[in-house]
């Protein structure tokens, strides 16, 4: 299930993050990169006061990231996605804790949840050990090694010769 986040909603919720941050944006932009490798989820977020020449909508990877102009907010354009998607937003899950745009996105019948519980399983999942293939190297028994030589035609005595 993708995810339509509030990205300056979200930002002050993530461990090590700052609103304060001149690069705070692109910051949460590549966390949510990984987030989005490693859960095989898609992110649209949204981001709302971007300064003259810098609005628009960019693609990072499985992330779509809305630089909204001023004079119009985050929250607005997350409805107007909401409406777009129509009967599909329930497909989607509307990250943040703005309580307008939690009741916006159910009256849209889409899925709610506070950045800060997004935030706390998105850290738990960037933060997972990745399974480390040595220790799962195991020695092959004999008869495994027989086995696999008889399914590649090798044979023992040419082996040994």
């Amino acid at each position: 299930m993708p995810y339509i986040i509030d990205g300056h909603n979200l930002i002050p919720k993530v461990s090590g993050l700052s609103l304060q941050d001149m690069d705070d944006e692109i910051q949460l932009v590549k966390l949510l990169q990984e987030f989005c490798r490693i859960s095989q989820k898609r992110v649209e977020v949204y981001f709302d006061n971007a300064p003259p020449g810098s609005f628009g909508t960019r693609t990072y990877g499985c992330v779509v990231a809305h630089f909204i102009r001023q004079g119009k907010t985050a929250d607005q354009a997350i409805q107007e996605k909401l409406k777009r998607l129509g009967g599909e937003a329930r497909n989607w899950t509307v990250v943040s804790s703005d309580r307008e745009v939690q009741v916006n996105a159910r009256a849209a019948h889409a899925k709610t949840l506070r950045s800060e519980f997004f935030s706390q399983q998105m850290s738990g999942i960037l933060t997972e050990k990745p399974h480390d293939l040595s220790e799962q190297e195991a020695e092959l028994s004999s008869q495994e090694v027989e086995d696999w030589m008889n399914v590649f035609g090798i044979d023992e005595a040419d082996e040994e010769s």
